[in-house]
């Protein structure tokens, strides 16, 4: 019971962190620089990591696919494959994934540091909302930096999967062949649809990071703790939204 207590007391203050944030929406001009720094550091520091493995990813969906496919005379459709693949799932997860483990925990540290060190505090005193400062920048960075990543992240995928179907020599599908097969039966709606979810992780990971570094409580100890507890929160999520807005644009 206690512990169905606290979800719910953390999902009501998330929720009601996200209404404070965006209450504040009106003065968003005057916080442009914030969430371009936000955006920097959420989306080009990211964006190495995402390439490198979005790459090894279709690498990987490729080859597993040709090991099968080439027993059922099917290599031609690896592309498709690949490309729905991650378009749809593999893309939007992945760099959600990265977005809780790189920058969500530096978020939730640096929150939970002012937390503890009674900075928050100090800007309550100074009349300065922290869900205005702290927490609308970066929700409005990541919905920027999200679908960026995530269309890199597919591309990068795309061609490393071509890149095996063209060298491995048990699969031998041309460039020409691999894409093709991507180009026409790859239809825009399974990228949108990989974007909304992209959207919906970001938005999500960047919020249970602000609120569980402000409710932090305690000593410098706390911290690390609050760090495990976005992390590990942000990857449940992730997979437990990942079925139900799959099933919703299904």
């Amino acid at each position: 019971m206690n512990r169905i207590h606290a979800v719910l007391d953390s999902f009501g203050s998330a929720v009601t962190l996200a209404w404070r944030a965006f209450a504040s929406l009106p003065s968003a001009p005057r916080i442009l620089k914030r969430t371009a720094e936000h955006g920097y550091y959420g989306g080009y520091t990211t964006l190495p990591i995402v390439t490198i493995l979005s790459f090894f990813i279709g690498a990987v969906l490729a080859l597993q696919a040709g090991i099968t496919m080439r027993n059922f005379g099917a290599k031609d459709l690896i592309g498709i494959l690949v490309g729905a693949s991650m378009a749809r799932e593999l893309g939007p997860v992945m760099v959600a994934i990265l977005l809780a483990g790189r920058v969500g925990s530096a978020v939730t540290a640096e929150l939970a540091s002012m937390k503890v060190y009674q900075e928050i505090d100090a800007l309550e005193t100074m009349n300065i909302p922290p869900p205005r400062l702290l927490v609308l920048p970066r929700l409005l960075a990541v919905l920027v930096v999200m679908p960026v990543l995530t269309i890199a992240g597919n591309i990068v995928g795309w061609f490393g999967g071509a890149i095996v179907c063209h060298s491995v020599s048990f699969i031998s599908v041309s460039p020409e062949a691999y894409f093709n097969s991507i180009t026409r039966y790859l239809e825009m709606q399974d990228i949108l649809d990989g974007l909304i979810k992209a959207e919906i992780f970001g938005f999500v990971v960047m919020l249970i990071a602000c609120n569980t570094g402000l409710r932090t409580r305690g000593g410098p100890r706390e911290i690390g703790f609050a760090v495990t507890k976005s992390v590990v929160t942000s990857l449940i999520a992730i997979l437990v939204l990942d079925y139900f807005i799959t099933k919703a644009l299904a």
